[in-house]
Order: C-alpha cells, then sequence, then structure tokens
C-alpha cells in the first residue's frame, strides 16, 4: 500500500497519539459520522480566528463531543483514527457549508477555520484546491483498511527520535525557548505566542511552526 497522503500533506498529524471511540460497523454508510459534526461546527463557530488541529482536538475532547471523548497519548492506531475521523468530518462540513450556508471551511492540520466564502484566500482550503485530500478523507475504506503495522511504520521515524521521557521533555521545552521548571499554563501561554508569530499566513515559516507543534504536543503527553 502506498504512504497515504495524510503523511505526505498534513505536517502534523504524525505528532500525536490519541485513541477515539467511536461506534458503527466498519463498513458502515458515509454518514457513519454525521453525530459528530455539529460538535466540531460549534467549536469552530466560537473560534473565529480559527484553530490547530491540536487544539481542536483537545477542546473536542474537553467537551467530551460525540466521536472525540476519549484521548489517549500512548495509542499509533488511535492517532491515525482520531485523525481520520476530524478530518473526514471537517471535510463532510467544507461540502455542506458551501452548499447550505455560503461559508468556506479552510482545512489544514495548522489552521482550521470559518469564513465567508466571498473573503477565502486564494490558496485557502477550498473545495477546488483540496480534491484528492478531500477525496481521501471521503473514502472510509482509508479508515477501515488502515492496520496497525501500517500506522506504526508510519510514526515510527518521528517516535525514534525521542527515546527517553525526560530527554523528550527537554527537547520540547528548548523548541518553545523555556526549561524546566515550568507549568502547563506557562508552556501554553509560550506555545500560542510562538504559533502565532510563525503563522504562515502571517509570514512565518512552516517548519518552524511544524516543530512547535510536535513540541507542544509532546508537552502535553499524560506522564
Amino acid at each position: 500500500m502506498d504512504k497515504p497522503v495524510w503523511v505526505v500533506e498534513s505536517l502534523c498529524l504524525e505528532r500525536r497519539r490519541c485513541e477515539v471511540r467511536y461506534t458503527g460497523g466498519m463498513h458502515g454508510e458515509a454518514g457513519r459520522f454525521d453525530h459528530c459534526l455539529e460538535g466540531i461546527l460549534r467549536v469552530l463557530r466560537e473560534h473565529p480566528e480559527g484553530l490547530g488541529e491540536y487544539e481542536l482536538l483537545r477542546t473536542l475532547e474537553e467537551r467530551q463531543a460525540p466521536g472525540f471523548s476519549v484521548v489517549n497519548l500512548r495509542d499509533p492506531m488511535g492517532l491515525y483514527q482520531a485523525h481520520f475521523i476530524l478530518f473526514h468530518c471537517l471535510y463532510r462540513l467544507q461540502q455542506r457549508l458551501a452548499r447550505d450556508a455560503g461559508e468556506c471551511l479552510s482545512i489544514h492540520c495548522l489552521r482550521i477555520a470559518l469564513s465567508p466564502a466571498e473573503t477565502r484566500p486564494g490558496n485557502g482550503g477550498g473545495l477546488e484546491q483540496a480534491a484528492p485530500m478531500r477525496s481521501y478523507y471521503l473514502g472510509l475504506a482509508n479508515l477501515d483498511e488502515m492496520d496497525a503495522v501500517q500506522v506504526e511504520a508510519l510514526l515510527s521515524d518521528f517516535w525514534r527520535r525521542f527515546v527517553e521521557p525526560d530527554d523528550r521533555r527537554r527537547q520540547a521545552l528548548e523548541v518553545l525557548g523555556l526549561e524546566d521548571p515550568v507549568d502547563q499554563q506557562r508552556i501554553r501561554k509560550q506555545y500560542r505566542r510562538l504559533a502565532q508569530r510563525h503563522h504562515p499566513d502571517r509570514g512565518g515559516d512552516t517548519v518552524v511552526l511544524q516543530r512547535i507543534n510536535e513540541a507542544m504536543m509532546v508537552l502535553s503527553a499524560r506522564r
């Protein structure tokens, strides 16, 4: 099986491990995750500035939103499932909003945001630009037919860089310009500051922002 689009195109989806609970048969109908859509849309409307994938997943977990009530930073298969289900729902919402509400939903792991259709940036998440990604995530076989061995292979390169938990935390703090002792509140504040500074929409560097997101995911892992 070729390396799926999510590894090639989404810069931060390999960066955290999570587990998601969902119901329905493994090869159910296209509407299998329709019960998740309203919870996601509600969060996006509350954050007009947009959210990264990590922040959106965390918010959905905190609210016990349908489909995202469990987050566990240990399970690679759970990571793939959570990421895929979220992006499947986002592309379903993108289609629905463009058709029924005249809204644009820009979809990228670094920024997921709603905007009026007429203000959509030329390089945003419009339907015409995102066709290959949309096709991948709307195809539920790409969720159902991915097994643990394939997922582990996709993730192993990243996790080989972080062998020891203490060293993992130290390296992540260095990326954010911090060192222990430091609490989670300070870490989150610094993350938001750096993410805003280095966001590509503000002239920042995508690679730098990728490293910042990686670091935050490591520091948010439950120890």
